[in-house]
């Protein structure tokens, strides 16, 4: 392995949260995907809304690959407004030679059509009915984080991880893209504080899925150094999260308001991910509930 690649790998590994997987294990995905080639079918067929076939080609300098298996929450993972928001975001930019390329394999390929028309996602999209992009390339199961990737003119790739639930992987994305220096952040000048959670976790418990639900998580500055969130991530659109973007001083709380709006019935168990200055960041926070 080169220089280049090892720093490739280092500074992808630090944009990772493990509290789920031993980071050894974390570190040897990052080592056997970096530069790796990603697999396409043949001629795969691309749609807007699965109406009309169109002619669309995956060709460019660079391409932004997702692939969103049939396993969970078809909403939760698109994440469809974000990416539209992420799209224009690259367009305001002048990338017209970034594609993006998705491709579907729903287990309910209804639930997917109803997702793509109500948030009115026109994109062109690939539903992979048989998998066979996950059938030639072996993605993760347990790790949706290698379900997303940057990749070369080549098809190989050059960085991984989803810029929609990550901010500093989407910052990494763009850099490269824009062909600025990737450089690895130097952690210890980062100013840090402490925070103190009263609950990380909040049962909504019974209600009708036609209402509403409001909740309140407080983190507490412990530390003496000012506390600054960077950004806030929801595990569905179905969440949302409402706070104020001013740094919380020494001993002062933070209040980040949670509304969930349920889809339809369901028993839900949906995430927020806090990614702020302090060393536990991200701080990830969860709300259940039975919407009936």
């Amino acid at each position: 392995m080169n220089f280049r690649n090892f720093i490739t790998i280092f500074i992808l590994f630090s944009l990772f949260s493990c509290g789920d997987q031993k980071k050894e294990d974390v570190a040897a995905l990052l080592k056997i995907w970096s530069g790796k080639e990603i697999l396409f079918p043949t001629n795969p067929v691309f749609t807007v809304q699965d109406k009309d076939t169109i002619d669309f080609s995956m060709s460019g300098k660079y391409k932004i690959l997702t692939y969103v298996d049939s396993i969970g929450c078809i909403s939760c993972k698109l994440q469809l407004e974000k990416w539209k928001t992420f799209m224009e975001e690259v367009d305001s930019l002048g990338m017209n030679s970034v594609k993006f390329l998705f491709f579907f394999s729903p287990e309910k390929r209804r639930d997917l059509l109803i997702t793509l028309k109500s948030e009115r996602f026109t994109y062109p999209i690939c539903i992979d009915k048989e998998n066979r992009l996950n059938e030639l390339n072996h993605f993760p199961v347990s790790d949706m984080n290698f379900h997303t990737f940057l990749l070369d003119k080549d098809d190989k790739v050059l960085a991984i991880g989803n810029p929609i639930h990550n901010p500093k992987v989407k910052e990494l994305y763009l850099k490269i893209i824009q062909g600025e220096v990737v450089e690895q952040k130097d952690e210890s000048k980062v100013i840090r504080t402490k925070v103190d959670i009263g609950k990380t976790s909040v049962s909504l418990g019974n209600f009708d899925w036609e209402k509403e639900q409001k909740s309140a998580f407080v983190l507490k500055n412990t530390g003496n150094k000012p506390l600054v969130v960077e950004y806030v991530n929801t595990s569905c659109g179905c969440t949302s999260v409402d706070y104020s973007k001013e740094p919380v001083q020494p001993g002062k709380e933070m209040i980040l308001n949670v509304t969930y709006k349920a889809e339809h019935p369901e028993y839900f168990d949906k995430t927020i991910t806090v990614y702020c200055n302090v060393e536990t960041s991200p701080i990830v926070l969860k709300i259940t509930g039975n919407a009936e």
